[in-house]
């Protein structure tokens, strides 16, 4: 089985180039959906959460509140060391269940192309888990009008919240480096088809 990581900075599209590789025939997940089942309610990571940062990221359903977790870490109240010590409550459990998904994937089907899509792959250290790692970029305007739309709100914020949970992650020169394979996601939907598909080809070669 071919391990593929698929990284990026945020509101690059990785989500979108990930569900790209999926239509082919890739298997695909993402660390954001397993981060968001590892902190419902019962769960050690939630505990844990609640405990380092308080009632106030709980919702009104008693579920984690991601916007309000994303201030708290992020925002001005949060800085630096807060936003480590979320992904450090985070990451290992995240790291250690798509790993699990990766052994039981190889078992059923020990050809597959397995891809597992996190921002902060290589910040958090999970990148030599991968056999291949794909980044996705995008230019700075595209990454701030998606993350605009995203959230419906106007330019201005947009860019200085990009801006501002960039400044956490390495740059995309500093990904560009260690990537395998390099999607440039600033253009069209077909041209990233087509950046896709060549990926995908080799990809096949090797599994």
């Amino acid at each position: 089985m071919l391990k593929v990581g698929l990284t990026g900075g945020m509101a690059s599209g990785k989500s979108v180039v990930g569900e790209m590789f999926a239509a082919r025939g890739a298997h695909f997940i993402q660390a954001d959906h397993i981060a968001h089942q590892l902190m419902q309610p019962g769960q050690a990571v939630y505990t844990e959460v609640v405990h380092r940062f308080g009632t106030g990221v709980v919702g009104s359903d008693g579920t984690i509140s991601r916007p309000k977790l994303a201030e708290a870490a992020f925002g001005r109240a949060g800085g630096p060391a807060r936003v480590q010590e979320l992904n450090r409550i985070v990451h290992p459990a995240v790291i250690q269940r798509q790993n699990e998904w990766m052994e039981e994937l190889g078992r059923r089907d020990p050809h597959a192309i397995a891809i597992v899509e996190a921002a902060l792959m290589i910040e958090a250290g999970a990148a030599d888990d991968f056999d291949r790692l794909i980044v996705v970029t995008c230019n700075e305007e595209q990454r701030v009008r998606r993350f605009a739309e995203r959230l419906k709100i106007p330019p201005d914020p947009a860019r200085e919240e990009v801006q501002r949970r960039m400044a956490a992650q390495l740059t995309d020169e500093e990904k560009i480096k260690q990537a395998d394979f390099v999607i440039d996601n600033s253009g069209s939907l077909d041209a990233t088809q087509g950046q896709v598909e060549r990926v995908f080809e080799a990809l096949k070669r090797e599994a």
